[in-house]
């Protein structure tokens, strides 16, 4: 009996490993690929990242290539591989205006693209290398320039839907983001991405709901495209408090904690701080460490909390201090108030600090790649062609009124 229950169980066990591995090699039988490619409808918000499974292929295909075209049989199509020795692109490596070619990444068939931007938007495809396709998508990246922000705190309503004849314009929501704070007032917000419905829609494209796809969708034609140009996405923001979750520290971190208040020890910060010297009347952006567009992040000032009602991108044009769509925390012309620690939260939790310092004399080295430099000197270059059409536009006055002999005299 004592080796019976032994035997049984292993026996078990083996079952179930068999019955894991059958299920995961089976996976794309269960899923036949169609025979008329049909292009799934996506849509996402500019700086996010997304994922596109491989849903079906053949059984024979041990690995897929993804290709990219901006419209339908256009002629520049993109090769999006990651084979012969291609280091697989890690998200936290992603610059902001790469090119696509180095935002993406191939795992388990399934194509990742890091910071999607709005010329990211057109079909992708799953297939081989020797071009054959097995699955599609439509995706479309919408811009979040003009992104209109809505707070029902203020009794706000979001943008009415649109009617024009058979089109239907109007705004899908995303789920509500928990709240950006514990234990203080806090702030959640849910995006809306603009989608339209129509009878004059592209059959060859797939859509969840019927005559229904994004606005940027491929299925769209261009004369209902230009009507929705004006319908952007939208941002939804309402206030919450939740508490936080109690930390539990064992007794030798309590005890820690404890020297560090009583003040036998420097005082330790409950987040990393990193340290961050700018000079005086330089811009700074701040991101928070792993957080995305669709993550609910705060900003805090020493114990100052930066609401969205008030420091949102758009809020007011004159904003020195403001926080854009993507998260990221924006100081125009530095000055020596704004000297301080920045806290950033993270989907309800303090994550990060960051230690800002104001330099008001040192060497700086003048470089193209800072937006203070390039704003100079198209600044510069706008006076001066002004200047310049100013100068022309009075001499070609006088030339014709001496051509024409209808200059005044005033000789006595």
């Amino acid at each position: 009996m004592n080796m019976a229950h032994p035997t049984v169980l292993l026996w078990v066990w083996g079952s179930l490993q068999a019955f894991e591995l059958v299920e995961k090699e089976n996976i794309f039988q269960r899923t036949p690929c169609p025979a008329f490619l049909i292009f799934d409808n996506a849509a996402y918000l500019a700086d996010m990242s997304f994922e596109l499974p491989c849903h079906c292929k053949p059984e024979e295909v041990s690995a897929v290539v993804w290709y990219y075209q901006k419209h339908l049989g256009s002629r520049h199509t993109k090769v999006l591989t990651d084979f012969d020795g291609r280091v697989l692109t890690e998200e936290s490596q992603v610059r902001v205006g790469s090119d696509m070619l180095v935002r993406f990444s191939i795992r388990m068939f399934s194509l990742l693209v890091f910071r999607a931007q709005p010329e990211d938007s057109g079909l992708y495809f799953c297939g081989t290398r020797k071009g054959d396709y097995f699955y599609a998508y439509d995706v479309d990246i919408q811009s979040s320039e003009g992104m209109v922000a809505t707070f029902k705190d203020q009794g706000q309503e979001p943008i009415p839907d649109e009617h024009r004849g058979n089109l239907h314009i109007f705004t899908t929501f995303w789920e509500w983001t928990p709240c950006d704070r514990c234990g203080v007032r806090g702030e959640q917000w849910r995006i809306g991405l603009c989608y339209l419905q129509s009878p004059d829609l592209s059959p060859r494209y797939h859509k969840t709901l019927p005559d229904v796809v994004s606005c940027g969708s491929q299925a769209v034609p261009r004369k209902l495209r230009a009507q929705t140009s004006e319908h952007t996405p939208e941002l939804l923001v309402q206030s919450c408090v939740v508490p936080c979750e109690k930390k539990v520290q064992d007794g030798l971190m309590a005890i820690f904690s404890y020297v560090a208040k009583v003040g036998s020890r420097p005082w330790v910060p409950e987040v990393p701080i990193q340290f961050h010297e700018q000079r005086l009347g330089h811009g700074l952006i701040i991101s928070c460490p792993g957080s995305r567009p669709e993550h609910a992040v705060a900003w805090d000032k020493d114990h100052q909390y930066l609401y969205r009602t008030q420091y949102l991108k758009g809020v007011n044009r004159s904003m020195r201090v403001f926080i854009d769509h993507g998260n990221h925390l924006h100081i125009r012309f530095t000055q020596l108030s704004d000297r301080g620690i920045y806290y950033c939260w993270r989907q309800g939790v303090r994550v990060a600090g960051f230690r800002l310092g104001v330099a008001s004399r040192g060497s700086y080295r003048v470089s193209f790649s800072d937006p203070e430099t390039r704003f100079a000197m198209e600044l510069t270059l706008l006076g001066y062609l002004f200047i310049t059409a100013v100068f022309v536009t009075i001499h070609l006055c006088r030339c014709c009124c001496y051509l024409f002999h209808c200059c005044p005299n005033f000789s006595p």
